[in-house]
């Protein structure tokens, strides 16, 4: 087996109980719901990648919420002209929130065409990337609710000290 590395950053963003995607139009999750995100650009910070990304790919505007964790995926995929047989996915995960936007607004580019948002129940192997599986299961699991309060807490913790 011969890897493509692809190191992204990646948002998950829950509203109303329904997650934000994207329909994914390249890559390995081609015609699969796949998390707003991407690379990393030259001099960019990490923070910066994700909001650049979700304005590019979904048309919404983002607050950094809660640094989730780090994940692999390794899928099958080729590409006319290169020889590799799967993609290592290394996927930073952050915890999100709608600030402002549209969806209907999404601008389209790149591998993205369009975003939506969709329920929980909606997601499965056949139509989801390994992100938003992931992204299913931490939502699942109410771990959403557990770190939304605590950075909350914390957050008001930290101005009643100034």
């Amino acid at each position: 087996m011969k890897y493509h590395r692809h190191l992204g950053v990646y948002g998950i963003c829950v509203k109303d109980r329904k997650l934000l995607v994207i329909h994914k139009n390249g890559g390995p999750y081609t015609a699969r719901y796949d998390l707003p995100g991407g690379s990393i650009e030259p001099n960019e910070t990490i923070l910066n990648t994700l909001t650049r990304e979700f304005l590019e790919e979904t048309g919404i505007q983002v607050r950094i919420v809660n640094h989730i964790g780090t994940k692999d995926f390794v899928v099958p995929w080729t590409r006319t002209g290169f020889d590799h047989t799967h993609c290592h996915n290394i996927a930073v995960l952050y915890e999100v929130e709608y600030i402002a936007g549209d969806i209907l607004h999404s601008p389209n580019i790149d591998d993205s065409l369009g975003a939506e948002w969709i329920n929980v129940s909606d997601m499965n192997e056949s139509n989801a990337s390994p992100l938003v599986l992931t992204a299913k299961e931490w939502m699942e699991s109410g771990a959403l609710d557990i770190s939304t309060k605590v950075y909350r807490e914390w957050t008001i913790k930290r101005l009643e000290t100034f």
